[in-house]
């Protein structure tokens, strides 16, 4: 008996869909679906990145810890970010070393207390440091106790941190009528590059359209 016949007659690999991880909707509506793995580390830049991770934290439920460096002289305002949500909801960290906050945003992954955990940076981190921020957000997904939690990495000019899972882009595009935003997906691991324009209605709700 030929025992090699009956071994190559066995896929040795399996097709499994790889999108089964929990998602965040971000905006959602006919032919438009933009969508954000949790349990995973993601990055956005421009001018407006700031504004990505309040839209992106309106989505969720629970305190948000933003992380800023100590040197740095701007901080959110509390007025400026009540249109998105209650700034209650925030809470800050200011770590004195660079390298201190990436260890913040680790920790507080890791621990899964937080929904979301926003890293305000001016560098941008290698691939070392992000694959422990991956681990240390599918770490604390066993530990929460409602979805894995998110990180996001706030990075200037057109980012550039490795091995994220996706990379935006949001940049001021208003009219005199409206404020707007055009918001780019640059990278994605399972996604083509792509561009939307994001408009803020009178009532402060905020629609997207491609």
């Amino acid at each position: 008996m030929n025992i090699y016949k009956g071994i190559m007659d066995i896929n040795l690999l399996t097709r499994q869909n790889r999108s089964t991880r929990p998602q965040i909707v971000l905006f959602q509506k006919q032919n438009l679906d933009i969508r954000l793995d949790l349990g995973r580390v993601h990055e956005c830049a421009g001018r407006a990145r700031r504004i990505f991770a309040l839209m992106l934290a309106a989505q969720l439920s629970g305190p948000i810890l933003w992380i800023t460096p100590q040197y740095e002289t701007q901080r959110p305002n509390p007025d400026g970010i009540r249109p998105f949500l209650d700034p209650a909801r925030l809470l800050f960290a200011t770590p004195q070393r660079p390298v201190d906050s990436l260890w913040c945003m680790e920790e507080a992954l890791r621990s899964g207390v937080v929904p979301l955990v926003v890293a305000d940076l001016n560098h941008y981190p290698a691939l070392t440091p992000v694959r422990r921020l991956h681990l240390a957000a599918e770490t604390g997904a066993r530990y929460s106790a409602k979805a894995p939690p998110l990180g996001l990495l706030l990075t200037p000019d057109k980012g550039g941190a490795a091995g994220v899972e996706t990379r935006w882009l949001l940049q001021p595009d208003s009219t005199e009528e409206q404020p707007g935003w055009q918001l780019k997906r640059l990278r994605a691991r399972r996604a083509p590059p792509r561009a939307w324009h994001i408009a803020q209605t009178p009532d402060y709700c905020f629609t997207a359209m491609i």
